[in-house]
């Protein structure tokens, strides 16, 4: 408001100059100075809010205008009018100026029409020029000030789209690091626990059996222990100058498989001739941790004396892993047995919900290589997971 104040204020000076002047002037009639003060004072005000209020700014100086023309007070009514004509246009828009300038047209005209001077038609084109001249700078201005909004937009949805892109990224990112977490973690742990439940059994029986078991969960501690220091270092580290230890992959189906052995669940692993052959790294590493969550769920759930096997094949572009197990797992505590007839029609497991965190890991990692993953109880008891995964062979 600065600026406009500074151009009204300028404009009365300029009126009262042309008054004071006019009044030492006995051949040019005046009106006194208590009408012609306010006048030009009211003429000039609403210039200060032409950009706060600007229709209401407009019209109410071209109101004003009309006595201040009539009684010849100076040329702020005329300069008023351009400057209303350029902010119409300028901060409202092109259908409104249109409409601001017909009514001052209109204006115009009448008061040329009832009080018609000399000089009326070099008047006319002074105004013509000076109308067409305000519309010009104001559809420059216009076009200028749509530009700077359009591009003030643009900005801000870029900056909103690259806060949402930055979100999901570090969703994306810690689901990752979690599945990569709880498939270590899990996994050790579901092994340490059985090996420990099994070696406070042996302990006083068979102290050598104890001791192995206590041998395989020291052994698969530091194994464990050493994953998550690994993904802890990669977390940390900013540079790509350090060494990296390898991610497992599914040629190391054949561990895995020994390890839950040993821990105390048959595994038969069949792995098709050239199954594994040029698998991508993310599929081969899909491929290992889905039958790892697979067969730490069967020592987990599927009770004593279950076994498990695990089918790897592959078929034209497509790798199939099928992991299935004999036991009923949590459905044995839920029925009771009272017969041994009665436990072998026990009802095979079922999820009550969706899934925990290893079947959501699962599943992510199957959705990530678009293929598919169905796990539920296998047609002749016990559970099944079966995941199919395409393979995209380098041309």
């Amino acid at each position: 408001m600065a600026g406009d104040s500074f151009i009204a204020v300028a404009l009365l000076l300029t009126d009262l100059l042309f008054f004071v002047a006019a009044a030492e002037t006995p051949e040019v009639p005046m009106p006194p100075w208590y009408v012609a003060l306010p006048l030009d004072i009211a003429m000039v005000a609403p210039l200060v809010f032409r950009r706060k209020a600007t229709l209401w700014s407009a019209y109410l100086l071209l109101l004003i205008g009309i006595p201040h023309s009539a009684l010849e007070l100076g040329a702020a009514s005329a300069f008023a009018m351009m400057i209303s004509i350029y902010s119409v246009l300028v901060y409202v828009g092109r259908k409104q100026g249109l409409l601001y300038l017909l009514a001052t047209v209109v204006v115009s005209g009448l008061q040329l029409w009832i009080d018609t001077p000399e000089d009326v038609w070099i008047l006319a084109i002074i105004a013509l020029f000076s109308t067409a001249l305000c519309w010009t700078l104001g559809e420059f201005a216009g076009a200028r000030r749509a530009y700077h909004e359009e591009v003030e937009a643009r900005l801000h949805l870029l900056e909103t789209e690259r806060d949402q892109a930055t979100r999901i990224a570090v969703g994306e990112e810690r689901g990752r690091i979690a599945r990569e977490l709880h498939d270590v973690v899990a996994h050790a742990v579901s092994v340490m626990v059985v090996q420990a439940d099994g070696a406070s059994y042996a302990v006083d029986g068979n102290p050598e059996m104890a001791k192995r078991a206590l041998q395989t969960i020291s052994e698969t501690g530091r194994g464990a222990l050493a994953e998550l220091r690994r993904l802890l270092d990669v977390l940390r580290s900013d540079g790509d100058d350090e060494p990296r230890v390898p991610q497992p992959d599914a040629t190391a189906l054949t561990d895995l498989a020994d390890r839950i052995r040993q821990a105390g669940v048959p595994v038969t692993l069949a792995i098709g001739p050239e199954a594994l052959a040029g698998l991508p790294a993310g599929v081969s590493l899909g491929v290992y941790r889905i039958v790892q969550e697979s067969l730490t769920n069967t020592l987990k759930h599927a009770g004593q004396g279950a076994q498990a096997e695990v089918v790897v094949r592959r078929e034209a572009d497509v790798i199939d892993v099928k992991v299935t197990d004999d036991g009923a797992g949590r459905a044995k505590q839920l029925v009771p047995v009272a017969t041994k007839a009665a436990a072998h029609t026990a009802p095979p497991r079922k999820l009550t919900v969706p899934g925990g965190n290893g079947l959501i890991g699962m599943r992510e990692r199957a959705n990530v290589f678009g293929g598919t993953l169905e796990v539920g109880p296998a047609p002749g008891g016990g559970w099944q997971v079966h995941a199919r995964l395409p393979v995209r062979l380098a041309t």
